[in-house]
């Protein structure tokens, strides 16, 4: 076979998975990453999950690997933050079947709360870590990685960038190779990771860590290529190689694949050999941090930012500042002036008439991280505090505590949707039963829409037909006895019931149900506006659905609200809201009205 195809990083991975042999792969939806499983999909072969949380995630592939086979595990960044405890212990364990963790980085922030650099935390855990810089080499790595990982008894990190995660480039594609599954073999000494053994375990870490810094000497996946009568050599690794080769600048470029750990010995050869050393990565200086600590003079981050994508006009500006080129040919591109748009809810989204409701009441609220973490931005502007996956019910706690002890009776409210829930926001409602004070006005809404949305609509434990497990009755197991569950649709109830419980003095848990408009392709018969009764209250515009607009009709001399009629999916809530019921549903076969 030597079919070549068009490939995103995200797909050349899951291929690669497949092609080495593969079996197992898991993984927590976020971005960027989320293509790695949904690919895995198509190759009946492979066994793929998302998996609850990235922990959980972690634990199957470890499974996997202890029982004999290939295994995957993919994240973004962030989850391995959610990881850490199992990978911290599993890397000082031996392998069994290769395993590979891929973390999909974020330099620029597009889909994340923060910009960490995990080729620290690889470090850091004393695994192997690869930086591919095309889809090519993200195919080839996972395989590669795998390889390696059984050779030298070492989980392998796959640190992939959002870019590469969605760039298309060629791919070589090349038939599955199988692998015999491995025995299991008892030995206390290599899988219980307990205090008599861990002594042994740590010798372990760092002997095989040696052996792959001899590996990484002369290994294919670092390489030179040399330019003749030049003093300056550029050490790079990932997509800014790419960008490097289109400058082709006067300067030999020491590329790595292996970017931990570094052959030492191969970089004191190269500060023997060129009198300057740049080094070009993007984030945190990780290589350049590598090399000083080694004695070898090297510059990086003096000449290219610590945050953000850098971009090609960035890296010429950077060479040029180092004296390596003399004038710049790649212009940066500025940025047109365009009127700003914040990111929406969807036409019919079922936490919109949520946030209304909740803007209205003007209470304090601590958000959390999903589809609804848009409540932060306007037009809404609602929540107060939003952090990460699963915080927010803990957070509550701790200030209700805070405010409490200082006086402060103000309710507050935090909300926390399903797949974040199912995630990590069990063991803060626990928690919350812990010297519960019955008086402390806490009210708790679970937004559920059935989906783990703004990951594209992946199942979780409350939409997956095979478990379909209910929040409401969790949280009665656990032993909250003050739950209400309503439609979110339900506008008027809703605001009724919610409007209730924060006035509550006490713990209170509203289940708001609804089903995700675009997961469930919600599609009923769209409302329009009769002109003649809108009094133009702009009531339903504040509900701020997408359809809904202001404008001019003929024989008015007001701007009346409209609704288009091609992007409503008939959820009811603008005419819910209007006060003179100037908004009707349209049978499906009326006339466009509002045309």
């Amino acid at each position: 076979m030597n079919e070549k195809v068009v490939l995103t990083g995200n797909q050349a991975i899951a291929r690669g998975f497949y092609e080495a042999g593969g079996l197992v792969a898991s993984s927590y939806p976020g971005s960027p990453t989320v293509g790695i499983i949904e690919n895995m999909n198509q190759y009946e072969e492979v066994y793929s999950e998302f998996s609850t949380n990235e922990k959980v995630a972690l634990e199957v592939a470890m499974g996997a690997s202890f029982g004999g086979v290939r295994s995957l595990c993919s994240m973004k960044h962030v989850g391995v933050n959610i990881c850490a405890d199992p990978l911290m212990t599993f890397t000082q364990s031996t392998i069994n079947g290769g395993f590979v963790l891929i973390t999909g980085d974020d330099p620029g922030m597009h889909s994340s709360q923060n910009e960490q650099d995990n080729r620290i935390f690889g470090k850091f855990a004393n695994v192997a870590i690869l930086d591919p810089s095309d889809s090519q080499e993200a195919k080839d790595y996972t395989k590669i990685g795998l390889e390696l990982s059984e050779n030298y008894s070492i989980p392998f990190m796959l640190r992939i960038t959002s870019r590469l995660c969605h760039n298309r480039s060629v791919v070589n594609l090349e038939e599955r190779k199988d692998i015999e599954t491995k025995p299991f073999e008892k030995d206390a000494y290599k899988y219980c990771m307990l205090p008599p053994y861990t002594d042994k375990a740590q010798y372990f870490m760092k002997e095989r860590l040696q052996r792959l810094e001899d590996y990484a000497y002369n290994t294919n996946l670092n390489r030179l290529e040399e330019k003749e009568g030049t003093d300056t050599v550029i050490i790079t690794s990932g997509l800014v190689y790419q960008h490097l080769k289109e400058i082709d600048p006067d300067a030999s470029i020491y590329k790595l694949g292996l970017v931990y750990p570094i052959s030492i010995n191969k970089m004191k050869e190269l500060s023997r050999k060129y009198k300057n050393i740049i080094i070009l990565e993007e984030m945190m200086p990780f290589i350049e941090n590598e090399l000083k600590i080694n004695g070898i003079n090297c510059e990086g981050k003096q000449y290219f930012s610590f945050t953000g994508e850098i971009q090609i006009e960035d890296v010429e500006k950077g060479l040029q500042k180092a004296g390596v080129i003399k004038e710049t040919k790649f212009n940066e591109q500025q940025a047109l002036k365009v009127p700003s748009r914040t990111p929406q809810f969807c036409s019919g989204c079922p936490h919109r008439p949520i946030y209304d409701i909740l803007k209205k009441s003007k209470v304090n609220v601590i958000g959390d991280i999903g589809c609804y973490s848009m409540g932060v931005l306007p037009p809404f502007e609602v929540h107060n505090i939003n952090m990460s996956m699963g915080s927010g019910v803990s957070i509550l706690k701790g200030m209700r505590k805070a405010w409490d002890l200082s006086g402060n009776k103000k309710p507050i409210v935090a909300m926390i949707g399903d797949g974040t829930f199912f995630h990590s926001g069990v063991p803060g409602f626990i928690n919350l039963m812990h010297k519960l004070d019955e008086n402390a006005n806490m009210t708790i809404i679970v937004l559920d829409n059935k989906t783990t949305a703004m990951t594209g609509g992946q199942p979780n434990a409350s939409s997956d037909k095979q478990m379909d497990v209910s929040i409401e009755e969790l949280l009665k197991t656990i032993g909250f006895e003050r739950i209400k569950v309503l439609n979110q649709y339900s506008y008027k109830k809703a605001k009724e019931v919610i409007d209730e419980e924060i006035k509550h003095e006490g713990l209170s848990i509203v289940v708001a149900t609804g089903p995700c408009a675009l997961q469930y392709r919600m599609r009923h018969p769209h409302f329009y506006v009769d002109p003649d009764i809108c009094i133009s209250c702009r009531s339903c515009i504040k509900t701020n659905c997408p359809p809904l607009l202001m404008r001019k009709y003929e024989g008015h001399d007001k701007l009346k609200s409209s609704i288009d009629p091609d992007m409503c999916v008939g959820c009811s809530i603008c005419a819910q809201v209007c006060p003179v019921n100037a908004i009707k549903r349209s049978k499906p076969d009326d006339d466009l009205k509002n045309k």
